[in-house]
């Protein structure tokens, strides 16, 4: 374990992805993910690893399917606009199941809307930004310490499961400072993809194995195989629709709703004998603890469930978890996004969601008001 240190929560995104070994960036500055590229530019030529500014946001997601192609770990960082803007390169990332993560720092939209106000709006549009039927992975940490874990985790997800991987902070995870200690180098868990070790004359790329993961070999290793956009075969060749095209729509979702257990993280608090549940996830997370606390403090059964994974759904997890609540309140810094999710298992009657969308944080209050609403028993 390292020495304490005061740090910012964009920061240690930076060197929890140096430290599961990410060697390349491409990217465009923007408030509020700019620290992760600033970090890294500086970092990377140290360790061997390479920094590209590129002319956009569109241009920086390629040239990070690219490198990531070559074998190498790979990111970028963004937010809002460049978000959006990186869509269909991350449904190609999908679709020819390219490691790579991307770190969307959120803040206030649509648009320009407010750059360094803190938000959550983007819940929806990581799942479902890049258009058809995919699997995607979208995890979320709710503190400076969580923003290095998670970002680990990111890149060996990547990598296990040979897919684009978000990290979903927000302005006010990205910019707080706290206190922590990071682990040594020797205790960080490093996960680093397959490689094929059969003869060139059959490989196949996009064979799965056992796992429903294919095996991409770096180019320039003497493999030979085909990535494209399309529907195609297990050696990346185009094909038209039926039964190869079926196959693969389904493939890119269940390898990973299969792997839900492995890639399902969140913490809990005093959830055995709670009657109210506060899930919650980011940075909503910090107010909903002290609403828990406060709660607590005067002899309420309140429990608190965060979720780091928020996709896949972890929906037996929450099934599980909530199963003896009442109510479950769903703190969100959006119109309310996760919690339609959230009802679609357990119900309309079970679920309070709160909002806030002026780009301020929740206050305690907030929080605690429908707890107290919810009339957790003494």
């Amino acid at each position: 374990m390292s020495a304490a240190r005061l740090m910012q929560g964009n920061q240690a995104c930076a060197e929890g992805m140096i430290a599961a070994g990410v060697r390349f960036f491409a990217g465009y500055p923007i408030t509020p993910s700019t620290e992760v590229a600033e970090i890294l530019a500086e970092e990377l030529p140290k360790i061997g690893g390479k920094f590209i500014q590129m002319e956009d946001e569109i241009g920086s997601m390629g040239a990070v399917l690219g490198a990531s192609l070559t074998g190498t770990k790979a990111i970028t960082a963004t937010s809002g606009p460049g978000f959006s803007l990186k869509q269909e390169l991350i449904g190609y990332g999908c679709m020819a199941e390219i490691p790579c993560v991307v770190v969307n720092v959120q803040r206030m939209g649509p648009s320009t809307g407010l750059p360094t106000s803190p938000a959550q709006g983007d819940v929806m549009q990581a799942r479902w930004g890049t258009h058809g039927d995919h699997g995607i992975i979208v995890l979320s940490p709710g503190s400076v310490k969580e923003s290095f874990d998670v970002a680990v985790a990111a890149v060996n997800f990547a990598e296990k499961y040979s897919t684009p991987v978000i990290l979903l902070l927000d302005e006010v995870i990205g910019h707080m400072r706290e206190r922590v200690e990071l682990p040594a180098a020797k205790d960080v868990n490093v996960v680093n993809r397959k490689v094929p070790t059969g003869s060139p004359a059959d490989y196949q790329a996009y064979k799965p194995g056992e796992d429903g993961v294919p095996t991409l070999a770096p180019f320039g290793t003497g493999y030979y195989y085909h990535v494209t956009g399309l529907f195609h075969n297990y050696n990346g060749l185009p094909v038209g629709g039926g039964k190869m095209t079926d196959e693969l729509v389904h493939r890119l979702e269940s390898k990973l709703t299969r792997a839900q257990n492995d890639i399902t993280l969140y913490t809990e608090d005093g959830l055995e004998d709670a009657d109210v549940i506060v899930l919650t996830y980011g940075g909503s997370s910090r107010a909903a603890g002290a609403a828990v606390k406060a709660a607590r403090a005067q002899g309420l059964k309140v429990g608190l469930l965060k979720l780091i994974t928020l996709w896949p759904f972890p929906s037996e997890l929450v099934l599980e978890k909530t199963k003896h609540a009442k109510t479950v309140i769903v703190p969100e810094l959006n119109c309310g996004q996760l919690v339609g999710e959230i009802e679609r298992y357990l119900g309309r009657d079970k679920v309070v969601s709160v909002t806030r969308v002026d780009g301020e944080l929740f206050k305690p209050e907030e929080i605690l008001e429908p707890i107290l609403r919810a009339g957790g028993a003494k």
